[in-house]
């Protein structure tokens, strides 16, 4: 009888996704690092305590950018990742909703990129927040409805588009970044001891519950001195952290709704994917951080945090039920550097988001 062909070996990150992946029998969770139960997890023995400027962002500015005072964050580190922040949820009660519907409403609006102008045309695309609303309100627990376009939305590039044919980034493919989002991701990078770090290009990543993201690293970015900061809104996500190599067995960690992520130094150009989406304990159609009503004090002049309408979170809510929002803002250049002199190709086809 003839020996069986041996196939390539598959490296211990590959593993470990398909073990976290998989569907039928669902795996084991308990080994998932839980920042907000550390009592209760084997893995906290790995987690240390991370250093923020608390001085660097005044709570004023934190208020009005939706988030506690820097001295109230929790942010912690990890042993062997050097440069890996993790801060849970540092929101304030209620602010989440804003950067859920500017992800849903706002955000998608043209001159930005998203995966639907791949195959459809301009116009068919222009409004995907006004044509899916209604459908969204009347949206029932019938699995042969058809999806929305919101709900067919799988990434949405801000700032420099991300050039999903080159892997790269060019100067004559990019759109203001928004305003909001920067003085956010400033207010966080800050905090964490990057006083310079500038916004440039912002991969937002949509997830239905069956999602999944592929295993890459981040490196498309001239300027890796800078960090790459992740927000999540919606349903847990199971998050692998790998190494420089692909060899190198992943740590897996849960991202809940409000986390902050934080990649930089050695950590930023590591192999990282988001196998799994973890949905709500049953009974619970949204995180529980997601459910407060916002304050009705008149918000601050200077805020960037607008009340989120009655009618809008109301689709909002329903998008949430069954998907996941994740933002990764990145600085593309550093000080006085400039692009190839290549030109840009323009978005290519759409392959898998490059985001965390």
């Amino acid at each position: 009888m003839a020996a069986p062909a041996v196939g390539p070996v598959e490296d211990a990150f590959r593993r470990l996704f398909k073990f976290y992946k998989r569907r039928q029998p669902p795996p084991d969770l308990s080994g998932v690092l839980d920042f907000n139960r550390l009592g209760l997890n084997a893995s906290a023995a790995k987690v240390l305590d991370a250093k923020l400027s608390i001085s660097s962002v005044s709570d004023q500015d934190a208020l009005r950018a939706g988030l506690q005072p820097v001295g109230k964050w929790k942010a912690y580190g990890l042993q062997g990742y050097p440069g890996f922040i993790f801060i849970p949820n540092p929101f304030l009660p209620g602010c989440q909703r804003h950067w859920v519907r500017q992800c849903l409403k706002v955000y998608p609006q043209k001159p930005n990129v998203c995966n639907l102008d791949m195959h459809m045309v301009s116009e068919e695309t222009a409004d995907l927040w006004g044509k899916s609303r209604a459908q969204l309100r009347c949206k029932g627990s019938g699995k042969r409805e058809p999806r929305s376009l919101l709900e067919k939305l799988r990434w949405v590039t801000v700032g420099y588009h991300y050039n999903w044919d080159s892997k790269s980034y060019s100067s004559d493919h990019r759109s203001l970044f928004p305003t909001d989002l920067a003085v956010l991701s400033q207010h966080v990078a800050v905090a964490c001891g990057f006083s310079h770090f500038k916004p440039e290009a912002g991969i937002l990543n949509y997830y239905q519950l069956d999602s999944s993201l592929g295993i890459h690293v981040d490196e498309a970015e001239l300027d890796h001195s800078q960090p790459l900061l992740s927000f999540s809104f919606g349903h847990s996500s199971v998050f692998l952290l790998g190494g420089l190599k692909r060899e190198e067995a992943p740590t897996p960690l849960f991202m809940h709704s409000g986390d902050v992520l934080v990649m930089s130094g050695v950590s930023r150009l590591l192999y990282h994917a988001v196998p799994r989406i973890v949905p709500c304990p049953e009974g619970a159609a949204l995180p529980w951080c997601l459910s407060p009503t916002p304050p009705e004090d008149p918000p601050d002049t200077l805020s960037i945090i607008q009340p989120c309408p009655e009618e809008d979170w109301e689709v909002c809510a329903v998008y949430l039920q069954g998907s996941r929002i994740n933002m990764t803002i990145r600085q593309v250049l550093g000080p006085a550097q400039l692009f190839p002199t290549e030109p840009g190709q323009g978005a290519g086809p759409w392959p898998p988001p490059a985001g965390v």
